[in-house]
């Protein structure tokens, strides 16, 4: 096992398995987390001896997406910006999990919110726990989508259902994500590890025409991913410049409800 900035790596055989951990915090992710993990996936898409990988969370959580207390970016004294913040941090993730030519999969073990459920939408499979929950979150504290998630999560679910999912902010269950498509095997909360690294082995020892699958089907279904990715950043930056977006993020962090006021 290899200890990094906020996660940790553990190798078998040919499958790796790369878990977040900020247990406390359902493993949101810091600026240095991210480049951290960024560096981690870089290395793995590299390394032939790596056939699979496996991405989960420590404790109760996967991912509840930023973390708004994080010193590096959240700052009272500098304004923050946003759309480095994505650019830099969240899409090189992304990009790593839906470009590299192995399977990932996603052992999806409690809350995947916001950013943290489109590192789930990015991994090529996900076996979730039953316990498990997905929500969008961003039009919650008066931000939009990003990480991914309006790129890919209306290629999956459809777009009415990804517009209702966006905009509502509502909490999917694991039996409710099942039928939209977005689980690849659901299990017990104490499964959901051992099996997402089982269904890695398994893909580990397929041939290498899988990566090239993943290529051929995400260049057909995505298009120019780079480009969708910086148009994300681009929309939440503007997001982020809006009144609604600085009451969203100072009642989340009060924890009470906001009060939008449509500027």
């Amino acid at each position: 096992m290899t200890q990094r900035h906020e996660h940790r790596i553990e190798t078998a055989g040919a499958v790796v398995t790369v878990t977040l951990e900020r247990p406390a915090a359902y493993n949101a992710v810091t600026r240095r987390l991210l480049r951290s993990l960024s560096a981690t996936l870089d290395e793995v898409a590299r390394d032939p001896a790596i056939r699979a990988v496996v991405v989960t969370g420590s404790g109760t959580g996967f991912c509840a997406g930023q973390a708004l207390d994080d010193p590096d970016l959240m700052r009272d004294d500098v304004p923050t910006d946003i759309h480095a913040a994505i650019v830099e941090g969240f899409n090189p993730v992304i990009h790593a999990l839906l470009t590299m030519e192995k399977p990932v999969v996603a052992a999806v073990n409690g809350v995947a919110a916001g950013a943290g459920f489109g590192i789930a939408l990015a991994c090529d499979f996900r076996v979730v726990a039953q316990t498990a929950t997905f929500t969008t979150a961003f039009a919650k504290i008066g931000l939009v989508p990003d990480s991914g998630v309006s790129v890919l999560l209306p290629r999956m679910i459809g777009y009415a259902r990804a517009m209702e999912s966006c905009m509502l902010s509502g909490k999917l269950d694991a039996s409710a994500a099942q039928s939209l498509g977005l689980v690849t095997e659901l299990v017990p909360f104490t499964d959901v590890v051992p099996r997402a690294q089982a269904f890695a082995a398994r893909l580990a020892a397929g041939p290498k025409a899988l990566g090239l699958v993943k290529r051929e089907l995400a260049r057909n279904a995505l298009g120019d991913i780079t480009a969708a990715l910086n148009r994300e950043a681009e929309i939440q930056s503007l997001a982020g410049e809006t009144s609604d977006a600085r009451e969203g993020i100072r009642a989340f962090r009060a924890k009470r409800a906001p009060v939008f006021t449509g500027r």
